[in-house]
């Protein structure tokens, strides 16, 4: 049975989901929240990527090939079929004129078509440039996770997101905006690489230094009175200024959620990301993000047929267009992802005599079903890392 910590890592999820629909459903084409939900799905992502290979890495009997292969192999079988499903039928019915460019998207090399070309084009398939970038990630994380010194694995992750800092603020030198500064790699580097620090970070450490316990709040303040209150930039200095500190103000408040998250929330806030409706959407989120813009793209086909306006952005557009996508995520789950999900048990991260000694994680707190080995006597329970 999943515990707190697992679940509420699920209502995160249903919370970065819930900010794309409302972007891409409801409000102005001007909105970044979308975007900040991206940025909360990339600090998942790193941290829980980076935690399930530590703990393989700190396994008793643990083996690079292994762990490895184990990482491919459930990535795989969480990401591929209903991503090539999607991708199967757009190419199909020529969604949105698609095939064009649908090789790009079958490679996982959306961010740079969209970035070369410059323009959201195909828009229907627009969503899958933060789905190529997990992947990429995924491509070579795990070889320094698990093959870096361990004793560098912490200033490994530091210096990526230094990287990833140095290229926003090279970009204002450059020249105008365009789509490149958001979508190729080291744009999103940052957030990952935040999510890949904590984990490492609390591997080794109990608590959050004081320095970030001290900025988290101001941070967080200063990106809502930014996001909320700020007037529009009216010179190229400033629009730049506001799009860096968007960038990078969330990324510490955000990682403290996730860690607080990881750990389990008490009281009224713990109780609240553990309802059932929000820890459901959390569960098919990943459906959910890959779905939404094809049934947006059917509903508005389909705007003759339907009393409520769906071609524009608005209420219409989001009650139609996003029951739609909760209705297909759900049987995508139900009848897909779900029972795909169950042959992961076949891929364990560590050979089950194995298992990690008692005291061999030091001062970690992860959950003890961690889904490092196969349990071949009761039915796998799925880390939070392996829903997405």
């Amino acid at each position: 049975m999943r515990d707190a910590r697992e679940i509420q890592l699920d209502a995160l999820r249903a919370i970065a989901v819930s900010f794309v629909l409302y972007a891409h459903f409801y409000a102005d084409q001007g909105s970044n929240w979308g975007h900040f939900g991206v940025r909360l799905f990339f600090i998942l992502s790193g941290f829980l990527i980076t935690r399930l290979l530590l703990d393989a890495r700190d396994a008793a009997k643990f083996h690079p090939a292994t762990a490895l292969k184990a990482f491919y192999a459930r990535r795989a079988l969480r990401i591929f079929p209903l991503y090539f499903a999607m991708i199967g039928f757009v190419w199909l019915v020529d969604l949105e004129q698609s095939r064009g460019s649908l090789a790009w998207h079958a490679l996982y090399l959306s961010n740079f078509w969209f970035a070369q070309r410059d323009a959201w084009e195909p828009w229907v398939l627009s969503h899958t440039w933060s789905l190529s970038i997990e992947e990429q990630f995924y491509l070579v994380w795990p070889l320094v996770v698990l093959f870096a010194p361990r004793r560098s694995i912490v200033a490994i992750c530091i210096g990526v997101i230094a990287l990833s800092l140095a290229y926003r603020f090279y970009w204002p030198f450059t020249a105008t905006p365009s789509l490149a500064r958001d979508l190729l790699p080291p744009a999103s580097m940052d957030a990952l690489g935040s999510g890949a620090l904590f984990a490492a970070y609390r591997s080794d450490n109990a608590g959050w230094p004081r320095w970030a316990r001290l900025a988290w709040m101001p941070a967080a303040g200063s990106f809502l009175v930014l996001q909320w209150f700020a007037p529009s930039p009216v010179t190229p200095v400033q629009e730049w200024a506001r799009w860096i500190a968007l960038e990078i103000l969330p990324l510490l408040p955000l990682t403290m959620l996730v860690a607080s998250c990881s750990t389990g929330l008490g009281g009224w806030v713990g109780r609240l990301a553990e309802l059932p409706p929000l820890t459901a959407l959390g569960r098919i989120s990943y459906g959910v993000y890959l779905l939404h813009p094809i049934a947006l793209s059917l509903a508005v086909k389909a705007q003759s047929w339907i009393p409520l306006n769906v071609s524009s952005q608005g209420a219409g557009r989001l009650l139609v267009a996003g029951f739609a996508t909760l209705v297909a995520a759900s049987l995508s789950w139900l009848f897909l992802e779900k029972r795909l999900n169950a042959l992961k048990r076949h891929f364990p991260y560590v050979d089950a005599r194995g298992r990690r000694t008692a005291g061999s994680a030091g001062a970690r707190t992860w959950p003890a079903n961690d889904g490092l080995t196969a349990r071949p006597d009761q039915p796998e329970a799925l880390p939070a890392s392996e829903l997405r």
